[in-house]
């Protein structure tokens, strides 16, 4: 018996699930194919309500943890996603806050810990491909990087899945959005460091979700207590359009036959 094709993603913190996986994780769904999204902290280190930052009077962690918790359900819903698994975790925010020291936090829980509860949905839903954050989790965050950390280990404990890739934004995508900003009169452009972004020669796999651009926008917007991090929901339609239209990786494993540069995560499978 041929068993049900299964996209899984590991993230770090609600609302990650939206900018580079939630177009696939909408599209793959689309098709009738399983989706799983683990989601490895509560993001208490978000803001609370009026933008109050962590470590700020009246931030209260709590209730962070549940609002955002909450925010994932609803981003889930415009994604079409049919299976969420939290796996708890402490926020440990960003790189270099002193929150980063705290021994509860995902950063400093053992893999030895960790891994064996990723290990086990692996096994439980037996994913043909699973997507996660490069060795620096995109930009350097503790959490992405550990996410990262144990599902490399997860996949190396049970040899699960066939293909795995990580999330990767292109470079030329970057040039593209700079040069854009640049032409709209916005000096935000010119802070973008030229090594930011994956090289794309690297990238081995481009898949077109500009059909699902809406439920990436509306995902996102579901993230409200975080809105004034996400620059993204306040530009135009077609800077949007242009950000939110593809999702690319680079691919680390496969098992089966598939195309050096592909258009679907699932070639080869299918």
């Amino acid at each position: 018996m041929t068993r049900e094709l299964t996209l899984m993603a590991v993230h770090a913190h609600p609302d990650d699930e939206v900018i580079s996986t939630g177009g696939i994780l909408a599209h793959y769904a689309g098709q009738g194919i399983r989706t799983v999204l683990v989601t490895c902290t509560n993001g208490e280190q978000g803001d609370d309500d009026g933008g109050v930052k962590p470590g700020e009077p009246g931030h209260d962690a709590a209730a962070v943890r549940a609002k955002r918790l909450a925010e994932l359900r609803e981003s889930v819903a415009h994604l079409g996603i049919e299976h969420v698994e939290l796996l708890g975790y402490q926020d440990s925010g960003m790189d270099g806050w002193d929150t980063n020291k705290d021994p509860a936090a995902f950063w400093n829980i053992p893999l030895t810990e960790s891994t064996p509860r990723l290990s086990a949905l692996l096994e439980r839903y037996r994913p043909q491909v699973v997507v996660t954050y490069d060795e620096n989790g995109g930009y350097g965050h503790p959490d992405h990087i550990q996410a990262h950390r144990i599902t490399v280990a997860a996949i190396e404990a049970t040899g699960i899945p066939d293909k795995f890739y990580y999330t990767a934004v292109p470079r030329s995508g970057i040039k593209q959005l700079a040069e854009w900003a640049t032409s709209a009169g916005l000096d935000w452009a010119e802070e973008v460091p030229d090594d930011f972004g994956t090289p794309d020669e690297l990238i081995t796999s481009v898949v077109d979700v500009s059909p699902y651009v809406s439920n990436k926008i509306k995902a996102l917007e579901a993230h409200e207590s975080q809105g004034e991090n996400m620059f993204l929901l306040r530009l135009p339609d077609e800077a949007q359009q242009m950000v939110f239209g593809t999702e690319s990786f680079v691919r680390k494993i496969c098992k089966v036959e598939a195309p050096d540069h592909e258009d679907d995560l699932f070639a080869g499978l299918r």
